[in-house]
């Protein structure tokens, strides 16, 4: 009796064995195991097992927005970051201030690495707080040119800061054709075309450039703002400027396939190189000549008979 018992135990615990999926041994050349999607250790990836290439959320904290940025990588310098940032979310390179989980503010030189960020991670973009930049973004993305009229872009504009209050006649003005051009970039990425207008008429400089470079006109065409690219083209704006990466906005347009962007540009240049057309009745003519050409559509070639 005692050796049957022994006997079904031996086969119970083989059953057992059967019935456990079979483990694969790694080989000498096997790739490591990758962690499962939904495993409670892939949870916390380590930026070492991150892909090559990923994307990050940047969460402009002033206003509340959320902006994708891709094809981010590990090697990726602070200081790419934001200059990428100040094409797409249009605010100054020189205004961003970036955070990550912990709050301190990144530093420009390191890399994504080495602040762990990780791949779909929520970056917090902050405006630094001194005279009185915030909450001149704040109207500036808003969009509403009666609280622009308050924030110091403007002559008749009684608004001051510390720093400003000890400026004297041109350290005044440039003080304010600078604030005029940093809401001028940002109503232009935004296309708040009322604004914009409002902003060209107090004085905004349209070929005025960013910290890279980028004048209003290579931010409306990244993001496709149609009429504010004619409102920048009627107030002098240029299409062959180029960035400190040496891109004009013709060629950001074509990188980031916003082909209305480079169709508006091309035919506004052409009407301003024959000056067949009034700069006043530009914005029309342009809607005569794109209306019924759909999204992206180039215009049509004719082949010979």
């Amino acid at each position: 009796r005692g050796s049957g018992a022994t006997g079904m135990a031996r086969r119970s615990g083989a059953a057992r064995q059967l019935a456990a999926p079979p483990r694969a041994v790694p080989g000498p050349g096997s790739p490591p195991e990758r962690p499962v999607v939904g495993d409670v250790q892939s949870g916390s990836l380590s930026p070492d097992l991150a892909p090559d290439v990923f994307f990050l959320r940047v969460r402009l904290e002033d206003t509340g927005e959320m902006f994708r940025v891709t094809n981010c990588h590990g090697d990726m310098t602070v200081r790419e970051l934001k200059e990428e940032l100040d094409l797409m979310v249009g605010i100054p390179f020189n205004l961003q201030r970036l955070q990550y989980l912990d709050q301190g503010v990144l530093m420009d030189g390191a890399t994504l690495k080495f602040h762990d960020v990780v791949p779909g991670g929520i970056v917090s973009l902050c405006i630094w707080h001194y005279d009185g930049w915030t909450e001149l973004v704040v109207a500036a993305v808003e969009g509403d040119p009666s609280k622009l009229s308050c924030v110091g872009v403007s002559e008749d504009c009684y608004y001051r800061t510390p720093n400003s209050e000890r400026f004297r006649d041109e350290e005044w003005r440039q003080w304010r054709a600078q604030r005029a051009f940093v809401a001028l970039y940002i109503t232009s990425h935004r296309g708040h075309a009322e604004a914009t207008q409002y902003l060209l008429e107090q004085g905004a400089n349209s070929l005025g450039r960013s910290p890279l470079g980028r004048t209003p006109l290579h931010v409306a065409a990244a993001m496709g703002r149609l009429d504010c690219i004619s409102l920048l083209f009627k107030w002098g704006a240029l299409i062959h400027n180029r960035d400190a990466k040496g891109e004009t906005p013709i060629s950001i347009a074509r990188r980031l396939n916003r082909k209305q962007s480079v169709w508006r540009m091309f035919l506004l240049h052409w009407l301003a190189q024959s000056r067949s057309v009034d700069a006043k009745d530009v914005t029309v003519t342009v809607k005569k000549a794109l209306k019924g050409v759909k999204a992206g559509a180039g215009p049509t070639r004719k082949t010979p008979h």
